[in-house]
């Protein structure tokens, strides 16, 4: 059992080594392959969360090095749960742009695609935080690719904005780890949570300046307000599968923050409260700014970003509560977040490459206007959390999580009145999208003047890459279907089965805040270690 904990590391490594070093002119063969160890990587998530579910923490130690001197990586149910959600998602998405065409405007889609993952579960499985942001940092230049595959210039212009944001925010991650590593003299999660539990509280300004910049660099990968800026563009102009992959990796930054601020920096040690009164305000507001956003947008591609920087702020309000049963209901919204947001996105994109582009216009009566339009209906009920989907269950939780907080009149006004808000904009965007169309009666249709012939996230027609084995036309449109359904089946899953999925992220949730297990497993039971 112990050797798996690393395959959902090695496994898309692999693929992706040997996609670029063998198949790169095959581009079947990279479909077959990639698709494969994607599902591979389902049923390795499905065997770890078997185990995790077991409550015992199980621990890697790569070349049987002792912790804290070695690398580790560390299943719990946090981890494992993290880890199939990616795969799942990964594997849906992944069929998506099979059927799509996406993966054959560029080069080397699949390859990126596997490094990406790499990267993501990595962050989620290590137990050492030198090594979450190597970790970070492959995911991140694995998402550069992918972000402008297909190139056009609002794309690459996107592009270079992630990249500049997402640099800063790395550098910044060094300097949050600098300061760490010399107040405690170790990287190495565990064992850190160990140190600053013993460190004097009149010698802790250094070690929460560290806890500080930790807090803002999670809040960059988060996209919360006002760190937020790199989203909107990034997720707009991105291909519709890429955007739907990326609502993991906003997750990545909030699951760095829950695992740092109750295992290393718990309510309880020396720095007191000094995050959780930072999380919560940046919470509230990245909530209203992300619904409002919503309201406001006048592209499908920049309403869908605006939506998940709303949903990281519902989610991180439970987040910043810091408290069992607050976290319980932030994992059961986390999952219903991403699984709606990838939804939405997929949509978007079919929307957009049956009308040509995604401003909210008029414009004619696209092929297959009503399953979409049942497709939007259902994800729209999703985000904007009405009954009777996860989407209410998730906010009902979290309302009753945060019922005996000090600041619960504000927060629960925000969500029941964001709410309000988000219905109003997705019911106007669909009002706009699949009812006020016209019949075209000429060769040209009446286009509103303020939007640009060629404006939004899909590019023009591109042609082929000559270096790529050309399958003709291989847009599958039945493929798109089935993976965009999957994904609303998982929403519709949750939901019938919102009373085990709780039971389990309650205990999820009473794991992460006694950490007791997660620390024996990792410094004590080390027989037989270097």
């Amino acid at each position: 059992m112990s050797h798996l904990i690393i395959a959902p590391v090695i496994l898309p490594a692999v693929i992706g080594a040997l996609i670029i070093l063998w198949m790169r002119n095959d581009l079947l063969l990279q479909r077959v392959f990639s698709v494969i160890g994607t599902a591979l990587l389902v049923g390795v998530g499905i065997y770890l969360n078997w185990h995790a579910a077991s409550d015992q923490v199980y621990v890697y130690r790569l070349g049987n090095w002792a912790a804290p001197f070695g690398i580790v990586l560390v299943l719990d149910r946090l981890a494992a749960l993290m880890v199939l959600l990616t795969a799942v998602l990964a594997l849906v998405v992944q069929l998506y742009a099979v059927g799509s065409g996406w993966d054959r405007k560029g080069w080397h889609f699949h390859a990126l695609w596997q490094f990406q993952l790499m990267g993501v579960c990595g962050a989620f499985l290590t137990g050492d935080a030198f090594n979450l942001f190597v970790f970070f940092e492959v995911l991140l230049i694995a998402s550069y690719g992918l972000m402008i595959h297909g190139g056009g210039e609002m794309r690459l212009r996107a592009g270079v904005q992630y990249i500049a944001y997402n640099l800063a925010g790395s550098t910044l991650f060094l300097a949050a780890l600098g300061v760490l590593y010399s107040v405690t003299g170790t990287l190495n999660m565990a064992d850190m949570a160990i140190r600053i539990s013993q460190m004097p509280a009149e010698d802790t300004a250094l070690l929460r300046t560290g806890a500080v910049l930790l807090i803002l660099v999670f809040a960059i990968k988060a996209a919360l307000v006002p760190l937020h800026f790199w989203l909107p563009s990034t997720y707009a102009n991105a291909p519709g599968p890429v955007a739907a992959l990326f609502a993991i990796m906003t997750k990545v930054g909030v699951y760095a923050i829950i695992r740092f601020f109750t295992l290393v920096f718990p309510q309880d040690s020396v720095i007191e409260s000094v995050v959780a009164d930072l999380l919560l305000p940046a919470a509230l507001f990245t909530l209203v700014i992300g619904q409002i956003g919503i309201l406001g947008s006048r592209n499908l591609g920049r309403m869908a970003a605006f939506a998940a920087i709303g949903s990281i702020g519902t989610l991180m309000i439970a987040v910043s509560q810091y408290t069992p049963q607050a976290t319980a209901a932030a994992i059961y919204y986390m999952i219903h977040s991403t699984l709606a947001a990838a939804s939405l996105f997929l949509i978007v994109d079919m929307i957009g490459a049956r009308r040509g582009d995604l401003w909210l216009r008029l414009a004619p009566i696209m092929p297959g206007n009503g399953i979409i339009a049942a497709l939007y209906f259902v994800t729209a009920i999703a985000i904007a959390g009405m009954p009777p989907l996860s989407g209410f269950i998730g906010k009902l939780l979290i309302l009753q999580a945060t019922a005996g907080a000090p600041d619960a009149i504000w927060i629960w006004s925000i969500i029941l009145a964001t709410s309000l808000i988000a219905i109003y904009g997705l019911a106007r965007a669909g009002s706009l999208v699949f009812w006020k169309c016209y019949e075209v009666q000429g060769p040209y249709a009446p286009e509103d003047e303020d939007a640009p012939a060629h404006a939004g996230p899909i590019p023009p027609k591109l042609e082929p890459d000559e270096h790529i084995q050309d399958l003709g036309d291989a847009a599958s449109p039945g493929l798109t279907f089935a993976a965009t359904g999957l994904l609303l089946a998982g929403i519709v899953a949750l939901t019938v089965f919102a009373g085990p999925v709780m039971r389990f992220a309650d205990a999820t949730a009473h794991q992460l805040h006694d950490a007791g297990a997660y620390l024996g497993a990792v410094l004590n039971m080390q027989e037989g270690t270097k």
